[in-house]
């Protein structure tokens, strides 16, 4: 399997994107292929969105779907480049926990596009047996889906990705923090809601929908996730930057990283919201 470096055939030559598309779509076609679908389903959502009226818990209707695409769009393509930099004999292991991924987001998507087209929301909706059904099956391959992450986390850490020594500890602490991240849904999923102090569709930001009234979960839920893509990209840019400190450097910056992710789920807890309006 041929290992990808986004960063790398960026500097090579100006068709970066879609050299790392065909190395992706290569090393990892589970992966790829569910990002692309996403990429497909994001574009449909856009389409959609000038044409449907209907408001699903202070937003349009298609804008979760929008969102959701967009978000396993990068987690996919994010996650397929991480895995492609273990070595071989690890690859194995990497096609299996890819596919049940791949396999978990469609089942997501198909439950939240589904439910939106009914005009209802997806997430902790059990005012029907029909979406009491959906909202249960979703919770069990969200459960897939971070065990599947849990094993990813396990292979960075047991075998040694290629890359600079900052580009190797960006990955595993990226990974580390985006499972503590997946780990705060399961805190929405035991409240029942990702509002604390008020019940979920209250005023929220724009475009995000994050209570502006009480707290909100998902602030933090999404600042863990995008550890995934944030923390490896310090580790590489470090690692270009100030190769001699950029162990110590990327430890510190997911330290601080770490510390932004418990401040908002701090905040979110007692009840305040990110930017009260």
């Amino acid at each position: 399997m041929t290992g990808i470096s986004l960063p790398l055939a960026a500097t090579r030559h100006s068709g970066a994107a879609p050299h790392f598309v065909a190395q992706l779509r290569q090393a990892n076609p589970a992966l790829f292929w569910t990002g692309a679908l996403n990429l497909a389903l994001a574009v449909l959502a856009l389409a959609l969105l000038p044409f449907d009226a209907r408001v699903v818990t202070g937003l349009p209707v298609w804008m979760k779907p929008l969102k959701f695409s967009l978000s396993i769009l990068a987690y996919a393509w994010t996650l397929g480049w991480l895995l492609a930099q273990l070595p071989k004999h690890a690859q194995r292991s990497v096609r299996r926990l890819s596919l049940g991924v791949a396999v978990s987001m469609l089942v997501e998507q198909a439950v939240i596009w589904g439910q939106a087209a009914r005009g209802t929301t997806s997430h902790f909706n059990t005012g029907s047996a029909l979406s009491g059904v959906l909202f249960g099956l979703m919770g069990w391959f969200i459960m897939v889906n971070t065990l599947m992450t849990f094993w990813a986390l396990w292979l960075v850490w047991r075998h040694r990705p290629r890359g600079a020594a900052g580009t190797v500890w960006g990955i595993r602490l990226g990974l580390l923090l985006f499972v503590v991240g997946s780990l705060i849904g399961g805190v929405m999923i035991h409240f029942n809601q990702h509002t604390v102090g008020a019940p979920d569709g209250g005023p929220g930001l724009p475009g995000l929908g994050w209570s502006t009234r009480a707290g909100d979960l998902r602030a933090a839920h999404f600042l863990g996730m995008h550890a995934l893509q944030v923390v490896p990209l310090l580790g590489w840019a470090l690692s270009r930057w100030v190769p001699g400190r950029a162990v110590l450097l990327t430890w510190v910056g997911a330290a601080l990283y770490a510390g932004g992710v418990a401040g908002l789920f701090a905040l979110a807890l007692a009840g305040r919201p990110l930017l009260p309006l």
